[in-house]
């Protein structure tokens, strides 16, 4: 039957028309250079969307099933660049409202908030794959840290922890390797990530850099035996500051900078320890915190660093990389307020580490350290 423009459908039914008669006489040329030898057969129902609307029409069909409308073809290129435009808009900062009004200014027309939310399935889709893909056998350096942002939970805005894992490759590129969300940051919780890396072929790493969270040493030991740890000095100094008067600030940050020092192939772990112990002596003549932190084993785990090559020790004392990403990720949350649940922050996360450009680029000088980077790692 031959579809009939309503009046209170208008440009919608008009258009739909429009499509069907193209393809009708676009199959009329397909057939003629047929020869004879195929004929029409018939329709199928599709649809595609325009205008915000959902279209629906017959596409014609031959009897050997050889025939595709140009103009089909077309229509679908279109549907996928909204698509991929709406989530860029997504994904950038805006929220679906948002987005709706922007297509609204540039197509004339009302996207409704589902045609939206169609449009950035897509988004949801590609990141969702990624987030489960597979990874290499060996990464050399892997920083992990927590971004904590608001999410609702039973209509009420609470802080939770998304955790992040970054990875060095044996090419000397960065990688996120993992996304994953839980209500609170814990050593067991990092447990439980690593398990899912091991899951998706992760068989060994050689450098763990993370912040100074307690008992997440034996869970690395556990989970990737012979795993090197180093905490990051950016936080340790950030503590030590925070435990003396402001006047004081300036001269405590430039002894910690002379106790943590990098690119000095001369200067030792056993050296870093006792020049740590003496600043924690002189400190703590005025400051009985700083003085018990003289005898913490646990410091020895922030010189780690000084077992590799200068060229890369300022690299990998501290999570500076990983805490610049979630600047990123904060950016893209932060015009939302609290978000919808944890699911919408993974999304953003997680297409916002797949489009890091710089990530694709070798790091300068990190292949130089050839116990991280041990095949060929100098000359690549």
């Amino acid at each position: 039957m031959c579809k009939h423009a309503e009046k209170e459908n208008g440009l919608h039914d008009l258009l739909e028309i429009m499509l069907e008669s193209l393809m009708v006489a676009e199959r009329g040329e397909f057939l003629r250079e047929q020869e004879d030898r195929n004929k029409g057969n018939g329709y199928r129902l599709g649809h595609t969307y325009g205008h915000g609307r959902k279209l629906e029409f017959r596409i014609p069909r031959d009897r050997f099933g050889n025939f595709h409308p140009k103009i089909l073809a077309i229509l679908r290129d279109q549907e996928e660049e909204c698509e991929k435009l709406a989530g860029s808009l997504y994904t950038k900062g805006l929220t679906q409202a948002q987005v709706g009004q922007v297509f609204d200014e540039i197509y004339g027309e009302h996207y409704s908030k589902s045609s939206i939310s169609r449009m950035i399935d897509y988004v949801r889709q590609e990141v969702s794959a990624w987030l489960v893909r597979g990874l290499d056998a060996y990464y050399p350096i892997v920083f992990v840290d927590c971004v904590h942002i608001k999410v609702f939970r039973k209509k009420k805005a609470a802080t939770e922890a998304f955790y992040v894992i970054l990875g060095v490759t044996e090419e000397g590129t960065r990688e996120v390797l993992g996304i994953y969300n839980s209500p609170i940051e814990s050593a067991n919780g990092w447990g439980n990530m690593f398990d899912d890396l091991h899951e998706r072929g992760v068989e060994s790493i050689g450098l763990m850099v993370a912040d100074g969270l307690s008992g997440l040493d034996k869970v690395i030991g556990e989970k990737f035996p012979g795993a090197a740890f180093q905490r990051c000095t950016t936080h340790l100094k950030r503590n030590m500051l925070a435990r003396v008067r402001h006047g004081d600030k300036k001269e405590l940050a430039d002894d910690m900078r002379e106790v943590f020092r990098t690119g000095d192939k001369n200067y030792t772990i056993e050296m870093g320890m006792q020049a740590w112990k003496e600043m924690c002596m002189k400190w703590g003549k005025g400051y009985l915190s700083i003085r018990r932190q003289a005898d913490n084993e646990d410091v020895a785990f922030y010189f780690t660093y000084l077992n590799y090559a200068p060229q890369i020790q300022s690299m990998i004392y501290t999570t500076n990389w990983i805490e610049r990403l979630q600047k990123d990720f904060r950016r893209v949350t932060r015009m939302r307020g609290a978000m919808p649940d944890e699911n919408s922050v993974i999304v953003l996360m997680g297409k916002t580490a797949m489009d890091k450009e710089s990530y694709q680029r070798v790091i300068p000088r990190i292949r130089e350290d050839a116990t991280l980077f041990p095949v060929g790692s100098a000359s690549k």
